[in-house]
């Protein structure tokens, strides 16, 4: 089973994403460097509380 998580963009705080994940690996966060449009640049996205 996975699970639907939201990606924040670490500068503007803004949550562009959506992704999922697997539910055993609830333990630990996700970061994937995306583009942000709001910024208009690559930044570290991190996966929301």
């Amino acid at each position: 089973m996975r699970k639907k998580v939201i990606l924040i963009c670490s500068e503007c705080l803004a949550r562009n994403y959506t992704t999922t994940k697997k539910e055993e690996d609830r333990d630990t966060r996700i970061e994937l460097k995306k583009f942000c449009p709001r910024c208009n640049k690559y930044t570290i996205h991190k996966e929301s509380k």
